[in-house]
This record gives structure tokens, C-alpha cells and sequence, in this order.
């Protein structure tokens, strides 16, 4: 249920956020310039209208996403430090101090999963309209790259392992008797697994392999008989009976139990040969800088992502741009709607002029730059591993970290425009004084 409105007027009558704090921050005035009613208008409808506990503000949990992203910590963190940082709390709509915690963790789970994909894509919206006319680009720059799951390297071994420990967890809590733990014979089999590149210990870790998939499928086996045809488990047993069957050279396999979506996709890299997640595909304008399109997909070709991510450009901008610099990577299309994608290729002296040519190569040079964009979104603003879970997960961390991004490149412009503010004023301060120094001398 939603909660009743308070009444801004009725705030402390000797102490509010608004007059204390420094009006030059860059938090506080991205709060000011924010459409929060916006946010209200669009997920109220989400929320019963009169039943249930009374909800947190809309513009409390909208706020704690944006700075989660925008701070690059966890959903505890940012809960545990708003409650000590005076500008967490303006930027989320408090008035007066408060020094407890806003809400739980938990909670900022299930609003995310309350607004979905399409709430989080009008956060993206409005990062773009706080950016105003620098959005209003007609040449983007797209290009793709892959958001990795929070998940260790998969190897069979790894998966055998957690299946065993998983079937002994189910049996537990169902209060089903298994007729061998294999505690002590997995401890042995865990010595033999190690160094197994040395020549002399192949063979011994190969046999421990083998023994552990044995037992896992034992296990397995054994609680699928003893668990009631109802159960809620059977899901989990088919998921194990699927990594015990899959083979090395197998077909959509595998490669974490608690993330089963997640694919290994390869991208040509020296230093990374396989990376396992989705991949992500990000609309940048070439001449301002600001993220206009955003969007994950699962391990598709990347001339087959451009249509829908022009689509999301038109959608969120209001516009579709006229051309898309793009890399080798998307060969294939040359137009798609009205826009003219620009790929690089050997110049045809016959049909080009020089001056053409040289208009195409600063278009692919413009092109190149949003590669360290990429380097900063998976660094910076939570892209380089993604905590969510599910398909759904993997897209709402991809268009957070762009709206993330789009916030702090405006905060950035408005800490430049004060500390220039002030570096004038001590400019103007500084010829005045030097003014009088001579103006004694000359007298």
C-alpha cells in the first residue's frame, strides 16, 4: 500500500537539509533538477491503494538505486551509509536528519522486481533528459561487449561438488536418509584433485574426477526416488541431471548451478580468452558524450542487436539518429530505417572524393571512444560483474550503469563550473589586491 503524502511545510522549524547543505554540490543539485514526480506518477499504480503495510516513498527507493550505481556499492552499503551521509538523504527526499537506517536491503530486491526492466529503462530517461540538448545527437557510436556473472570459473569438478553438497542440503531439510554422506571419501578425493597439471598426478585427479560425478549421480539418483512426486526440488534434480549428462563438446551447457542462464561467450581476447555472462550493447553520441541506448542480450550476432537498439534510441531520445559508427564486428547491414550505419572499410578512390574519406575516418576514429566509456561503466558503475539474478537481472544492471553513468557526467560538469566560479573570483580578488599593493607604491 502506498503511504500517505507528508507535508513538506511541517519540517523542522530550526533545522533542515535544504538550508544546510552546500547548495554548489553536484548531489544536491542533480535532486533539484530530477522529475521525481515522474517516478510517482508512473509506479504508483503499481502498489495497492488500500490494503497492505504502508510502503517507503517512491523517491526513496528510485534514489537509493541511482546512488548504489552511482557510488558503485552494494544494496547494504548504500543503506548502511545513508544514514550517515547528510546528501544521500536530501537526494532521496528527506528533510531533516535522520540517523537510522531508511529500509531493509531486502527491500531495494523486491522494488526492483516490483518496477522490472520497463521502470528501470525510464530511470535511463530521465539520466538522458537531465543531460538536455548534448542527447540530441544525430551521429551514435554503438558497440558491444560482455557483462560477466557473478560466478567462479566453472569446471565439472566445481559443479559435481556443489551438486553433492546441494542433494545432502535437500536431504537435510526434507528429513530424507541417504545411505552414504561421503564426507571423509570427498575429503580424500579433494587431495587427489590437486596439481593436477604434474605429470605424475594426471591420471590420480582424473580418477578423483570421475569418482565425484559417480557420486553425484548416486545421490541424485537416490533422493529423485525418495522425494514426493509433488516436490518443489524436482526443478533442482533436473537441473543436476542435466550437468551430470552434459558432455565437453555438449550444446548449451551448464555453467553454475545458481545461474543456469549464463553463457560463455568469447570475444577475441588475449588476456581473457572466455568470459561467462550476457552480452551488452550501448548507443553513444560521438560529438557529447552521453549514453543514449542500452540494453543486454544473450550471445547473439552483433549486426542482429543494432534494430533494437536503434529502437530503444528513438524510443528514450524522441528521435532516430542518422548515422551509427559501428566496428567490423556488426558487417552486413548497411541501413536499417533511416539511419546509414558506418563500417570501416578499404576507401574506393574511383567512387570517393578525399574530402568524404577523411569525413569517414574521423567518424571511425569518434567511433573508437566509446571504448574506454565501456572500461569506465564496468569499472566505475557495477557493469564488470553483475550480482542480480536471472535474465531480467543481467538487463536491469546493464541500463543502471548507463544511467549512472549519464548522472555523473552532468555532477562532473557542475563541480567544473564551481570550482571555475571560484577560481575567477580569486582571480578578481587577487588583480585588486595586486592593484592597491601599487597604487600605495605610487603614492
Amino acid at each position: 500500500m502506498l503511504a500517505k503524502p507528508k507535508i513538506e511545510n511541517q519540517s523542522s522549524f530550526f533545522f533542515t537539509l535544504e538550508d544546510t547543505l552546500n547548495q554548489k554540490h553536484p548531489l544536491y543539485i542533480l535532486s533539484n533538477r530530477m522529475d521525481w514526480k515522474l517516478f510517482d506518477k508512473e509506479f504508483s499504480p503499481l502498489y495497492c491503494q488500500d490494503n497492505g503495510r504502508p510502503a517507503k516513498p517512491i523517491r526513496l527507493m528510485v534514489g537509493l538505486l541511482i546512488l548504489k550505481h552511482l557510488r558503485n556499492i552494494s544494496d547494504e552499503s548504500v543503506v548502511e551509509q545513508w544514514a550517515e551521509n547528510l546528501y544521500y538523504q536530501y537526494f532521496c527526499g528527506q528533510q531533516d536528519f535522520s540517523s537510522f537506517e531508511p529500509c531493509e536491503a531486502s527491500e531495494l530486491v523486491h522494488f526492483r522486481k516490483r518496477i522490472g526492466e520497463w521502470g528501470i529503462e525510464l530511470i535511463l530517461k530521465e539520466s538522458i533528459r537531465i543531460n538536455g540538448d548534448d542527447s540530441n545527437d544525430d551521429q551514435i557510436s554503438i558497440d558491444t561487449t560482455v557483462q560477466e556473472k557473478n560466478i567462479t570459473f566453472p569446471t565439472d569438478a566445481k559443479l559435481h561438488k556443489k551438486i553433492i553438497k546441494k542433494c545432502l542440503a535437500i536431504a537435510k531439510k526434507e528429513e530424507l536418509s541417504v545411505r552414504q554422506s561421503y564426507t571423509r571419501t570427498l575429503k580424500k578425493l579433494g587431495v587427489d584433485q590437486r596439481f593436477r597439471n604434474h605429470p605424475k598426478n594426471k591420471s590420480k585427479a582424473k580418477k578423483a574426477d570421475k569418482k565425484v560425478k559417480t557420486i553425484a549421480g548416486r545421490l541424485v539418483r537416490e533422493l529423485e526416488r525418495n522425494l514426493n512426486p509433488d516436490s518443489i526440488y524436482l526443478t533442482d534434480i533436473e537441473l543436476f541431471k542435466r550437468v551430470l549428462a552434459q558432455k565437453r563438446t555438449s550444446k548449451n551447457k551448464i555453467y553454475s548451478l545458481h545461474e543456469p542462464e549464463t553463457l560463455c561467450i568469447s570475444k577475441g581476447k588475449e588476456h581473457k580468452k572466455f568470459e561467462f555472462g550476457n552480452k551488452a550493447s550501448f548507443a553513444y553520441t560521438q560529438n557529447t558524450g552521453v549514453i543514449v541506448g542500452a540494453m543486454g542480450f544473450r550471445n547473439e550476432f552483433d549486426g542482429h542487436t543494432l534494430e533494437p537498439v536503434l529502437e530503444q534510441t528513438a524510443r528514450l531520445v524522441g528521435k532516430v539518429p542518422k548515422k551509427a559508427a559501428v566496428d567490423r564486428g556488426y558487417r552486413g547491414r548497411k541501413q536499417i530505417g533511416e539511419t546509414q550505419i558506418q563500417l570501416p572499410k578499404p576507401f574506393n578512390n574511383k567512387t570517393q572524393t578525399k574530402y568524404q574519406q577523411k569525413i569517414l575516418k574521423q567518424a571511425h576514429r569518434k567511433r573508437a571512444a566509446i571504448e574506454p566509456v565501456i572500461g569506465h561503466l564496468k569499472t566505475d558503475f557495477r557493469l564488470g560483474r553483475n550480482f542480480y539474478k536471472g535474465i531480467v537481472g543481467d538487463n536491469i544492471n546493464i541500463m543502471l550503469a548507463a544511467a549512472a553513468y549519464n548522472f555523473k557526467r552532468m555532477m562532473n560538469k557542475w563541480k567544473l563550473s564551481c570550482c571555475q566560479f571560484f577560481q575567477q573570483l580569486y582571480y578578481s580578488f587577487e588583480f585588486i589586491i595586486y592593484k592597491i599593493f601599487w597604487l600605495k607604491k605610487a603614492f
